[in-house]
């Protein structure tokens, strides 16, 4: 044991404890408990990674210090926070072009936003309609299933209580977008009926 723990010295250590020795291998050091007895010295197999602990993040005194790789979720939110940063740069540098330009950039501002408001008024009202009457067709077949749901004796939460009193007034918000309780667009499922 005398000659591992000379080497010891000489090897490195992790944070977790684990010396890798000169000749390749890992171990957990011998050491002494609080009340006087010996912990025997720990082979490590290769590859082993010690689990986390809450402990903090102290680590060993005088052990090597490995650098520290973000969490997965943070390294993705430094991901995305780097991401629109650059996409409010672009979208600075367009109008600071646009600005000099036409010379006066309260102009170019006043620009833009009109162009967004005929952007919106270009929209199809029909692709819209019908983008609403499916998120209401959707309520409604949910509304219905937890009807039958109720009508079997299921007890139901209060929230979807209320989802199924709702079920008259979507039939008749998907009425005035023209479209009938399924979700069709009226004048067409009547030419489809007459066509069958």
């Amino acid at each position: 044991m005398a000659t591992s723990s000379a080497t010891a010295t000489t090897s490195k250590t992790t944070k977790s404890g684990i010396h890798k020795l000169p000749n390749g291998s890992t171990v957990i050091p011998a050491s002494t408990r609080p009340d006087g007895t010996t912990r025997k010295e720990i082979r490590v197999k290769p590859g082993y990674k010690p689990p986390k602990t809450s402990k903090g993040k102290g680590g060993v005194p005088g052990a090597e210090v490995e650098e520290e790789k973000l969490p997965p979720h943070k390294a993705a939110a430094a991901k995305n926070a780097r991401r629109r940063e650059a996409r409010r740069r672009a979208t600075e540098d367009e109008k600071g072009g646009e600005a000099e330009d036409t010379g006066d950039a309260k102009d170019n501002v006043a620009a833009v936003g009109k162009s967004q408001d005929v952007k919106a008024e270009e929209a199809d009202p029909e692709a819209e309609a019908a983008k609403e009457a499916r998120k209401l067709a959707k309520k409604l077949r949910q509304a219905r299933e937890l009807k039958e749901k109720k009508e079997s004796g299921d007890a139901l939460l209060p929230e979807q209580f209320a989802k199924v009193i709702k079920i008259q007034e979507l039939i008749r918000q998907l009425d005035g977008l023209g479209f009938d309780a399924e979700g069709e667009k009226k004048g067409v499922a009547g030419l489809e009926k007459d066509g069958k």
